[in-house]
């Protein structure tokens, strides 16, 4: 299975077209259609299902193509790193963000390390713990945010001081504003958005048991969509401070949770990792910026 075979196969997944795929890639036709061929008798599955104007994924295609983006992301990030090897002042740099306003302490490590190595380039990658920490395991990043305590068996760490506040982010036209703070009681029967790993790691601290009497009626990975529902009346959406847009021309509010629950950052990276040099470099820059 060959790697530019791969990069061909995403790009008839995303077109879902052959013709078009291959003008894009600048080959023909019967070629790109015999190397699609050869690759289902490699794998001895069906890729595609062959319509007359368009081609759609079967699951085992939906399957290598997952695969073959994992696989064609790291050989892109195994050649930028090697070409960074003797280049000390530039280079590529991977960090995967879970959401939280803290990561304005990575932009500042970022800003003054852009002085010393203004040739750096940097690639952020937004999700959940789960989905940044399973790419950092892969060697598709360099560093990863997350936002619940790692594994000392498979990470070095930094952990930031200032932690995330939980909240409740409501219309301003809610009753519940009128509120200083929310109690969990405040909560029970109200339309609620919140994302698993909350749900799983965060809320049991604060309710115990009491989260399954809660009515989570929608999960999010990512909060700025979560706050579009709220927008349009759907709910109350459980998220840190200062995540969702709150000001004064904003129709949404945040009220903190009482008992207060706040959630600890880390910067994580692997241990026995071998790092680039400019990447050697940042991680003495992120540990002045975050102690």
């Amino acid at each position: 299975m060959e790697i530019a075979v791969l990069r061909n196969f995403i790009m008839v997944a995303r077109l879902g077209n052959v013709t078009r795929a291959a003008e894009r890639l600048h080959i023909s036709q019967p070629a790109l259609s015999k190397q699609l061929k050869a690759l289902e008798v490699e794998l001895d599955r069906k890729l595609f299902r062959r319509g007359s104007a368009c081609m759609h994924l079967t699951e085992e295609g939906m399957l290598l193509l997952q695969r073959a983006e994992d696989i064609v992301a790291m050989v892109d990030k195994t050649v930028m790193d090697f070409k960074s090897l003797d280049d000390v002042m530039g280079g590529d740099i991977y960090i995967g963000c879970a959401e939280s306003h803290l990561i304005r302490y990575i932009a500042q490590a970022v800003k003054s390390f852009q002085s010393k190595c203004p040739r750096v380039r940097y690639h952020l990658m937004s999700g959940n713990t789960e989905q940044v920490a399973e790419r950092l395991s892969r060697g598709q990043l360099d560093f990863a945010l997350i936002c619940e305590p790692p594994d000392l068996l498979k990470y070095n760490y930094i952990e930031i001081d200032e932690p995330d506040v939980w909240g409740v982010v409501m219309r301003k036209d809610s009753p519940l504003s009128q509120k200083k703070t929310i109690q969990y009681t405040d909560l029970l029967g109200l339309p609620l958005i919140c994302s698993i790993q909350a749900i799983r790691t965060d809320f049991p601290r604060w309710c115990g048991d009491g989260i399954e009497k809660l009515n989570i009626f929608t999960t999010v990975n990512l909060f700025y969509n979560g706050s579009v529902f709220v927008k349009e009346g759907l709910g109350y959406m459980l998220i840190f401070d200062k995540l969702a847009d709150t000001g004064v021309d904003s129709t949404l509010c945040f009220r903190p949770l009482e008992p207060k629950l706040e959630t600890q950052m880390y910067m994580i990276w692997m241990k026995h990792q071998q790092f680039t040099p400019v990447s050697g470099l940042f991680i003495e820059e992120l540990r002045r910026t975050l102690k």
